[in-house]
């Protein structure tokens, strides 16, 4: 009756030359903080009053699982995190731990699988980008958040843990006993002259970065040196199945290709935005004609590399959409010492294309069938103590790179040759 009496402000004069009005009265808030607490408070108090299992009302209890619930109704990547989550979290900023080698996502409120790390566990028993983690150790896995996911994934070293995996392309289900390693990374791997014999007498270079660790930009610095002592001509760098890693040695991996201070990505939300643009502390930009493969599973820091490099015209993106991985997530401690882990703003392109959910577009498309994909995470699990031998027959995302790079080194080649000579 009062929101009825509150929205009738007016009273009309039939036949008068006015309407007279009344005080207005201020609509209710229809967002109102106290009106929402009461009724959290409320429920609250009905269940420690009437739960019937009294050892689960605790007032902690019903607050972290209302925080649970509520972080995971705004996205995939925000979450709460208790005391116990949270310390978990700070211990995997290490650059060693115990583990699978898996990185996870919920992808349709399935675990899925979006990149098993290599020289890992995962590596080696066959898993791949897109498998679906049904069960971990026997226990559904449709009702687990991320956190509480890679919690049961965790454990002590030398541990046995099994896997139930479902591959989306066979339908197969299969279960995988895997032994828990200390996970130890190499970011910067592959560093090579692709064989002349397959690029045209050319000696066009290969680099793959499997994640953006701090050494990378500086690994892959040492890595370029050696290939241009070679006669490097042209470099493909690959980033398919790069699940990301820190920003700041993503946009430093930026900066080897392009100048000082340029803009490489910057941020949006409800707090004031943030550039990021290079350094020059990696020494100067390697100015030689550049591709980049990508594919569904680069995430992240390889979005932000390809999208950069792409919409400043240093480089050719070639292969396929990325995983639209382009939100910032902040950790914010809370006194009892859980956490929030909140998404704050989007990464945008130079040119002002969104990533997030919507990925960068490659410059020219290139698809691998699941045989062609699978012989290459077989290739590539081989070589797992060495280099493994890239076949371009095998490979047409790289043999797409390697003629682009060509026709763009005889460009060069024969723009030089023609070019004035300004001493006469």
């Amino acid at each position: 009756m009062h929101r009825l009496l509150c929205a009738v402000s007016f009273v009309a004069f039939t036949g008068s030359a006015f309407a007279q009005k009344a005080n207005p009265t201020p609509a209710p808030d229809e967002d109102s903080p106290y009106e929402s607490v009461q009724v959290l408070a409320r429920a609250m108090q009905l269940i420690r009053q009437d739960y019937v299992n009294d050892s689960k009302i605790s007032y902690k209890d019903l607050t972290y699982g209302a925080l649970k619930g509520m972080l995971s109704r705004l996205d995939p990547h925000s979450e709460f995190m208790d005391p116990e989550d949270f310390k978990g979290m700070q211990e995997d900023t290490k650059s060693e731990f115990g583990g699978l080698g898996v990185v996870v996502t919920l992808d349709d409120g399935s675990l899925t699988i979006v990149n098993p790390m290599e020289d890992s566990p995962a590596f080696s028993a066959g898993l791949l980008p897109g498998d679906r983690i049904l069960r971990i150790n026997g226990e559904a896995t449709d009702k687990l958040t991320i956190s509480q996911a890679i919690d049961k994934l965790k454990g002590d070293i030398g541990e046995k843990i099994t896997l139930t995996i479902q591959r989306p392309t066979t339908k197969e289900i299969k279960d995988y006993e895997l032994t828990r390693v200390s996970i130890k990374m190499r970011s910067v791997k592959n560093a090579q002259i692709l064989p002349v014999e397959q690029t045209g007498g050319h000696k066009i270079g290969y680099v793959r970065i499997t994640k953006f660790a701090e050494p990378t930009a500086t690994e892959l610095a040492k890595a370029l040196d050696e290939l241009e002592k070679q006669g490097m001509e042209a470099l493909v760098l690959d980033l398919r199945y790069n699940p990301g890693g820190l920003l700041n040695s993503a946009v430093d991996v930026c900066g080897l290709f392009v100048p000082p201070d340029t803009k490489v990505v910057y941020t949006e939300g409800r707090s004031p935005g943030r550039e990021y643009r290079t350094s020059s502390a990696l020494g100067p930009q390697r100015k030689y004609p550049l591709a980049i493969l990508t594919n569904y599973a680069s995430a992240s820091g390889s979005e932000i590399v390809a999208g950069a490099l792409r919409d400043l015209n240093r480089a050719v993106v070639i292969g396929e959409t990325t995983f639209g991985k382009g939100s910032v997530q902040s950790v914010v401690s809370l006194p009892d010492g859980s956490a929030l882990r909140l998404t704050t703003a989007r990464y945008f392109t130079p040119s002002g294309t969104v990533i997030h959910e919507v990925g960068v577009v490659p410059t020219i498309k290139a698809t691998l069938t699941p045989e062609q994909e699978y012989d290459l995470w077989k290739m590539r699990r081989e070589s797992i103590t060495g280099e493994p031998t890239l076949s371009l027959t095998k490979d047409a995302q790289l043999s797409r790179a390697v003629d682009m790079l060509q026709g763009s080194v005889i460009y060069a080649e024969r723009k030089k040759s023609t070019k004035p000579d300004k001493g006469l």
